[in-house]
């Protein structure tokens, strides 16, 4: 617990020597205490040392050098991810892929081009990239979808994965965690391409190459063939309970999971992100020889 209040501290004090001014100093300090006192209240207006006016300008009106705070952070990180890799064999690393809504109202012009709509919500939509290792979770990178004409949300977590450190792959062996939206004939190509392993969902009207649905299938944790794809996937499924007397089929195998890297914890999965529900015992998966492995 030192050890990780030490690089906390150390990586606070770097943070607050790359603010340009002692005024943003201290509306930095103010905002990274109200996240760091973990009371559910890290909006601006909660904060006791800064009004939230001052702390409205020093986010959305005062320069100061985000992209080298981007930069400090996400190399803290990769050294902690490594520093927490057990010896031995190469560790697991879980990359969770999402597509998370943050839904606005009322009219932004500067952001015009960001609002969107998409399954009947309106605001900005994020792929967000998460990172895993046992007890370490953090956040690694996001991207905005902008809608139609532009990239989709399959590329642009393609591109999120592609720019993950080699720091961390070749230290790691990477498994994919993704919901359904990531699913797609290209995602998986692009996954194999790069020989990471992946549980995703999959529709249960998704086609197989000889014409059938996926929901036709009886026997768990069979290799099959979808449609597009030239190598075989793994497919299971159990039933998650969610309202009385109503069962949600998800894919999962049917043998309890091996641990990855210390253990996988379901708790922790589920209250972590929403793609984890659908990978809940899937990890037994990655025991058979197949690059990609699909759970719908």
């Amino acid at each position: 617990m030192e050890t990780i209040l030490g690089h906390a501290q150390a990586l606070v004090y770097t943070l607050l020597s790359l603010m340009p001014s002692a005024y943003q100093r201290d509306s930095l300090q103010a905002m990274l205490g109200l996240f760091l006192e973990a009371q559910g209240q890290p909006s601006p207006q909660h904060s006791l040392i800064k009004s939230g006016s001052a702390l409205s300008r020093f986010l959305n009106e005062y320069a100061w050098p985000t992209r080298q705070v981007v930069r400090v952070v996400r190399r803290q990180i990769v050294q902690q991810l490594l520093q927490s890799a057990p010896k031995g064999r190469r560790p697991w690393l879980q990359v969770v892929v999402d597509l998370t809504t943050l839904e606005k109202c009322g009219k932004f012009k500067a952001f015009a081009s960001l609002i969107r709509v998409l399954q009947g919500k309106r605001g900005l939509h994020l792929v967000v990239l998460y990172l895993v290792v046992g007890e370490c979770r953090v956040p690694w990178s996001f991207r905005v979808w902008r809608g139609k004409h532009q990239r989709t949300a399959v590329q642009l977590a393609i591109r999120l994965i592609g720019s993950l450190p080699p720091a961390l792959t070749s230290a790691f062996r990477v498994v994919i965690l993704a919901d359904t939206a990531f699913g797609s004939v290209a995602f998986l190509k692009a996954m194999r391409k790069r020989r990471y392993s992946v549980i995703v969902g999959v529709r249960c009207d998704r086609k197989l190459a000889d014409g059938r649905c996926v929901s036709k299938l009886v026997k768990k944790g069979q290799q099959v063939r979808l449609e597009g794809l030239n190598f075989p996937v793994t497919i299971s499924w159990l039933y998650l309970k969610r309202e009385p007397k109503r069962l949600s089929s998800r894919l999962v195998p049917s043998k309890a999971a091996p641990s990855l890297g210390g253990g996988v914890d379901d708790g922790a999965l589920r209250d972590f992100s929403k793609p984890s529900n659908i990978a809940l015992g899937c990890i037994a998966l990655l025991s058979r020889r197949s690059r990609a492995y699909i759970a719908g």
